[in-house]
């Protein structure tokens, strides 16, 4: 097995770090991974900000489900699906756009998020470990006036980076689930309830929750699903997708 996948497979999120700054050419590398991240039409649909201010990062840990390892974290990127310099570039230029819609805002999500995995591989390559937060798509309207958002940019994902501690890098990686149960040959194949319970109970028994497969899907969809930062997040984005409608 070449190193590449061998890191793939040991990759997993790090939420506590050794007390250690990440150095700039470092730092640097992992940011320049983004550009050479596949992108649609290649026109990089996606803008970083590098979150080096420490009030700045705290304020973002407490609209991202109040987390505070974000503010710990020695290196913060924000991943914007950015369609704004797009549409001034075809303005200034006489190009009489139209406005983008709720799909050019996806492709400019799925552009960020791919450029944001590359930082993720960059680091682990380099033994620093790294975190997504989902969360960002909280508080969508404090998170966009805090980040002087404009009206074409979206906050689709943020990474926090560090030197795992000891402790971390000894933590079991979670069960992924089986291949049989997520690649389908051609066409989409709804899983009936047996297949659900086997899925789940495969994944439980080999973790320490030790809950039997029903028990494992109710608990995650009351912790996920139906929480309190779920609901907002999807409040909070619908309410922005309403500017494409």
């Amino acid at each position: 097995m070449n190193e590449v996948i061998n890191q793939l497979k040991e990759r997993k999120s790090v939420r506590v770090f050794e007390d250690k700054e990440i150095d700039l050419n470092i730092k640097e590398e992992i940011i320049r991974a983004a550009f050479e991240a596949p992108t649609a039409g290649n026109m990089m649909l996606y803008s970083i900000l590098d979150i080096t201010d420490k009030e700045l990062k705290t304020k973002l840990s407490v609209l991202c489900d109040n987390q505070p390892f974000i503010a710990k974290a020695p290196m913060v990127l924000v991943f914007l699906a950015d369609y704004q310099r797009w549409y001034d570039a075809f303005e200034l230029n006489e190009c009489n756009p139209r406005r983008p819609g709720e799909g050019d805002i996806l492709l400019a999500c799925a552009d960020a998020i791919i450029a944001a995995q590359n930082t993720v591989v960059a680091a682990g390559s380099l033994g620093i470990g790294s975190c997504y937060i989902g969360d960002v798509l909280e508080n969508c309207e404090e998170v966009r006036e805090l980040l002087e958002l404009p009206e074409f940019v979206l906050p689709a994902a943020m990474l926090v980076y560090g030197y795992p501690t000891q402790q971390q890098k000894d933590r079991k990686k979670p069960v992924r689930f089986k291949k049989e149960y997520i690649v389908f040959e051609n066409k989409y194949r709804r899983l009936n309830k047996e297949e659900h319970e086997g899925m789940h109970q495969i994944k439980n028994e080999k973790t320490s929750i030790n809950k039997g497969a029903i028990e494992g899907i109710k608990a995650l969809c009351n912790r996920k699903y139906m929480s309190d930062f779920s609901l907002e997040m999807n409040r909070s984005a619908g309410e922005y997708m309403k500017n494409f409608r």
